[in-house]
């Protein structure tokens, strides 16, 4: 890693609250509200009850209160994924989630459990970003820059370890001159490798972390823009509270 990565990393890190403080917590939960145009091509009706996401930052672990029922949580690990109900009886569950998504189409339908296997990963991914370009494992480098509506935005390409499950393995992150996250490219595997640009804002300051509340992923047009007129996914977080 070069002496400009390596510092580029370090101003990433600090701005959101330091890589020191984030190894000493245990995890993170937030308030979520969820909307946007990819729950009704999946078949899934997703209305606008606030729901509770937690996930362990230093092993892939989540947790959704309030899934499907206010009375259910979902758990999730790579291997393995569960709803249940208050009293903790499995309503449904299945090992290897990934593997259940049929063809992945664009508008294929997808039951409880692939909607469970697919907040999983995401949420922690979420909630663990951009700490995870510290851990072993995942391969970074720069990119050219991208302009938002107000500023450049630096780049950096990371390559995911092959045991960590996520949109997919190659990403890519960009970065305002405050240092922190604004907006986050992939494709997602289990949709279609459908591209996406995913905008990150109006951050707030939660013992000592930045964290975003608003999230807002729009299609990805071939030349890298995004397409505002198709919003896939909409994310309002709130009542942040550090493990």
């Amino acid at each position: 890693m070069s002496d400009k990565l390596d510092r580029l990393l370090q101003e990433i890190f600090d701005a959101h609250g330091g890589i020191n403080r984030w190894r000493q917590a245990k995890g993170l939960a937030s308030t979520i509200v969820t909307g946007g145009k990819l729950w009704g091509l999946k078949g899934i009706e997703m209305d606008r009850t606030p729901r509770r996401a937690t996930t362990d930052f230093h092993r892939q672990w989540t947790q959704i209160d309030g899934f499907g029922n206010p009375d259910w949580k979902m758990r999730w690990v790579p291997e393995h994924v569960e709803i249940t109900d208050e009293a903790g009886t499995i309503i449904a569950e299945r090992d290897n989630g990934r593997e259940a998504f049929g063809d992945r189409g664009f508008e294929t339908h997808w039951d409880p459990l692939n909607l469970a296997y697919f907040n999983g990963y995401a949420m922690w991914t979420y909630h663990a970003l951009p700490f995870l370009l510290a851990e072993p494992g995942y391969v970074v480098h720069e990119i050219p820059s991208v302009h938002s509506d107000v500023q450049n935005l630096r780049g950096l390409a990371v390559r995911f370890p092959d045991n960590v499950h996520s949109h997919t393995r190659d990403q890519r992150f960009y970065f305002g001159t405050d240092g922190l996250l604004c907006r986050h490219d992939y494709e997602v595997d289990v949709w279609a490798n459908s591209p996406a640009a995913h905008f990150l804002s109006d951050y707030v300051e939660v013992d000592g972390f930045k964290f975003p509340t608003r999230r807002s992923v729009f299609a990805r047009r071939p030349d890298g823009s995004p397409d505002k007129d198709f919003s896939t996914v909409t994310v309002e977080l709130s009542e942040y509270a550090v493990q």
